[in-house]
């Protein structure tokens, strides 16, 4: 082999946190502004949706036992007059005419 007079090659810079990847940030900032995105991205679809699997077979069957329940609350809530046709209302036979009010007298 002989010598040459020529420089040697240059080996690239070893690619550190510090190395600029894209757009002037740094290898850091890259990869905390993703991991960032990447969290934010569970986070709301977490809040989004109900995402806890239960664990054992009690806690399923408690959670079915409980929308049952509330089911069945809200079946009975629904068939349950309004206020007004449950209580006397004080003055409830009465009637707002002209500004005046006129009780309602039953014929004798």
């Amino acid at each position: 082999s002989q010598a040459t007079t020529a420089p040697p090659r240059q080996k690239p810079d070893p690619v550190t946190s510090e190395t600029v990847v894209i757009w002037g940030l740094r290898l850091w900032q890259v990869l905390g502004i993703f991991a960032l995105f990447v969290l934010s991205v569970i986070i709301t679809l977490c809040c989004i949706f109900k995402c806890r699997i239960p664990r054992t077979r009690k806690e399923i069957e408690a959670r079915y036992a409980q929308r049952q329940a509330a089911k069945s609350y809200a079946d009975k809530l629904d068939t349950v007059p309004p206020l007004g046709e449950l209580t006397d209302i004080p003055g409830g036979n009465s009637h707002f005419l002209g500004g005046l009010w006129e009780r309602q007298v039953p014929p004798v």
